[in-house]
């Protein structure tokens, strides 16, 4: 239903930082929850951050809470993760995914062209 594009992704040095957009087309942006994914080839995906439709409650990997932040504009049905002091065990393919709830986005396997992010000296 909702089309998602990742994109602001990059090569970055440790310590620096990076933001992603997440632009929805389709019916009903607020009205879904939006979350972001890492994967690396030969691992299993991680669930990094997802905020709620309004906004109000949002969710972090603890590998990533204190530095990552994740924010949404539903005006502009685009989604955020704001990343600092980057690691390298951040590098990833990072893609955005839709849900009812956060709760649930553990249930979306929907594939999407995400971005890569690459953090190294």
């Amino acid at each position: 239903q909702l089309q998602l594009v990742a994109s602001g992704g990059g090569l970055e040095r440790p310590g620096g930082s990076l933001r992603l957009s997440c632009a929805a087309s389709g019916d009903g942006f607020d009205h879904y929850a939006i979350g972001w994914f890492r994967q690396v080839p030969g691992k299993k995906r991680e669930e990094v951050s997802c905020i709620s439709n309004t906004g109000t409650e949002t969710t972090y990997a603890s590998s990533v809470k204190d530095r990552f932040a994740i924010s949404r504009d539903n005006a502009k049905n685009t989604a955020y993760l704001q990343m600092n002091s980057l690691k390298p065990e951040d590098t990833g393919r990072y893609f955005c995914l839709d849900a009812p709830t956060c709760a649930t986005l553990y249930l979306n396997f929907g594939w999407g062209q995400g971005t890569q992010v690459t953090v190294s000296a």
